[in-house]
């Protein structure tokens, strides 16, 4: 499986060793990572993924982010059309994709524990895309 990736850089430091983990674990699944967009934050993603999805040497993707809690409802309001449309692409384009998104409604320190939690996006576009094979 030929997999892409869009990875947020907002929240650098949790963002990027989820994109660290999500590799390894491709890699040891048998999944070729062909591909990876870097944007600026989660709100981002569904373009970058679009023209991911677009490209016919992917087969599926996997998009990574941590949504923080703020002072406000903004995180909510980030992550909720995010992966409401990361989900349309996912159909759309009839790829899979793992979303590999934490939050919102969490802390710094719950978004460190949750970094592992990248592999599990992985294992969910590559399982569904050996099942609609």
């Amino acid at each position: 499986m030929k997999l892409g990736m869009v990875v947020s850089e907002f929240n650098y430091d949790i963002t990027m060793m989820m994109y660290e983990r999500a590799k390894e674990h491709a890699k040891f699944l048998g999944a070729e990572v062909e591909k990876t967009i870097k944007v600026p934050g989660v709100y981002d993603i569904p373009l970058a993924l679009k023209s991911m999805l677009e490209d016919g040497d992917i087969d599926g993707a996997v998009v990574l982010g941590a949504v923080i809690e703020g002072e406000t409802e903004h995180d909510d309001v980030v992550i909720q059309h995010a992966a409401r449309k990361v989900t349309d692409l996912s159909i759309q384009y009839g790829k899979p994709v793992g979303l590999g998104i934490t939050g919102p409604g969490m802390s710094r320190l719950q978004a460190a524990a949750r970094i592992e939690r990248a592999k599990s996006a992985v294992e969910s576009a590559v399982k569904l895309h050996h099942r609609l094979k």
